[in-house]
């Protein structure tokens, strides 16, 4: 039985989030930038590159446009995570992990994801719904959903 990848979360996840620029400006956004020129200034992203990803992440629900004004300027919109783009912690989170596992520099990682309230650093780990954790890569299977097509 082989489980068709024609309606694959992850493929339909990569659509949005996929492409490189994508999830730098979701990071972005978690450090609490909103606007256009701030968002150009700490990644270094053409504006025409900028404005296409955030297009299609405001499409995709995991940002919305809210529109400001500064005194005396015109009317801009600024760019604040949905809870659909909250939910993308974990996976930047994850990212990190790995990162920091395989690519970090030689003095270690860059950043340490700290826990507000006892400082300890945090760290994404696998469980199943009955608590069972920490799960390694290899005690996880693929199977069926209610939505799987079959080949």
């Amino acid at each position: 039985m082989r489980i068709s990848s024609e309606n694959c979360s992850v493929g339909r996840a990569l659509a949005v989030v996929g492409e490189r620029w994508s999830l730098l400006i979701v990071r972005e956004a978690f450090d609490g930038v909103r606007r256009f020129q701030d968002f150009r200034n700490r990644l270094g992203i053409a504006s025409n590159l900028l404005s296409t990803r955030l297009d299609t992440l405001v499409s995709a629900g995991v940002l919305e446009r809210v529109p400001y004004q500064d005194p005396g300027g015109r009317r801009r919109d600024e760019y604040q995570l949905t809870e659909r783009g909250a939910d993308l912690r974990p996976v930047l989170l994850a990212l990190l992990q790995w990162g920091d596992k395989y690519l970090a520099d030689p003095a270690g990682p860059s950043i340490i994801p700290r826990h507000l309230t006892c400082d300890e650093p945090v760290r994404v780990v696998l469980e199943c719904t009955a608590g069972h954790r920490p799960l390694t890569a290899d005690a996880v299977r693929r199977t069926p959903g209610p939505g799987a097509l079959i080949s």
